[in-house]
């Protein structure tokens, strides 16, 4: 299957912004309960300069469920305001209720941003054909582009390759977040997926194997830390500098398994808020903070800037 090349950052199908690189998918920032935005304004321009190839706000990893519509409408155009069509932006929109979802998405709609990540349903655990059903309604529902989120350890369930491959022939199913977490059924899936069709990886200590195995990049949340070296093994395995890229990596495959040693982003936010980033770690419950431990170990392995 033919798709088109690298367009405009318009909500309408048509030339598709290219899905590559290291994208982000930004914490959301809290302060005695409340959304502040000013440390998300601050995240965005320092990511921004730092150079990653797309921004994805309200996913996991920015607490998306704890946030009312209001907050999210507030986000999201402040997120689409700040870049400005410098990168693509790709919103999180995604449930198990799919109906819900295609509401959400229409408030939204009038945001100029060209797609959304959409994870799969959670928590009541559809079949396969359920999956296919609910991923063809949202995309017959708008004409942004749509990368599925398949992440099995949240939702307890797995979008098969043939499923998704099945999707994939669907014109505004552009690509996935790929954390199905089983390496084989991922190496499977970059020798199968159609022509550009984008695969980014968002297991993040899978990130240098997947880029050698053809992935287009990956989402990456621990590249809120040390984000010039995550797009540094990304740029070397671009230039098939492979040795470099392995070299780069060699630091990043230390830290990736701290920055989840408790539940994301708790650890995520200490880091960004030990060095200024964003004025609070707090997170909205049940999500808390993260040991004492894990502080110091995070404190000892990141002393400088992240």
């Amino acid at each position: 299957m033919q798709r088109e090349d690298r367009g405009g950052m318009g909500g309408h199908l048509g030339a598709r912004p290219s899905i590559d690189g290291v994208w982000l998918p930004v914490v959301t920032p809290f302060v005695d309960g409340a959304v502040d935005f000013v440390s998300y304004e601050r995240l965005l321009a320092h990511y921004l300069a730092k150079g990653v190839t797309g921004i994805f706000p309200l996913g996991t990893t920015g607490e998306s469920p704890t946030l009312d519509d209001d907050e999210i409408e507030a986000l999201v155009d402040r997120t689409v305001t700040l870049v400005a069509g410098r990168v693509p932006v790709y919103v999180g929109i995604g449930g198990n209720a799919t109906k819900k979802v295609i509401a959400a998405m229409r408030r939204l709609e009038r945001y100029p941003f060209p797609g959304i990540v959409s994870v799969c349903p959670y928590y009541n655990r559809p079949g396969q054909d359920g999956l296919r059903e609910h991923f063809t309604a949202i995309a017959e529902a708008t004409a942004k582009r749509i990368v599925i989120y398949n992440i099995p350890y949240r939702t307890s369930i797995n979008l098969r390759n043939d499923t998704l491959l099945r999707l994939a022939e669907i014109p505004n199913i552009v690509g996935v977040k790929d954390s199905s977490g089983d390496p084989a059924q991922s190496l499977a899936l970059l020798r199968e997926r159609p022509k550009g069709f984008a695969v980014m990886t968002g297991d993040d200590g899978f990130f240098y194997t997947a880029l050698a195995h053809g992935a287009d990049g990956g989402i990456l949340a621990s590249s809120h830390v040390r984000t010039e070296r995550f797009l540094e093994v990304y740029a070397r395995m671009k230039a098939n500098d492979h040795e470099g890229a392995r070299a780069a990596w060699t630091e990043l495959d230390a830290l990736v398994p701290l920055l989840f040693g408790e539940a994301n982003p708790m650890p995520l936010k200490h880091v960004l808020q030990r060095h200024g980033l964003i004025k609070s770690a707090e997170c909205r419950r049940p999500l808390t903070r993260i040991s004492a431990a894990l502080a110091q170990t995070l404190d000892n392995a990141l002393p400088s800037t992240p």
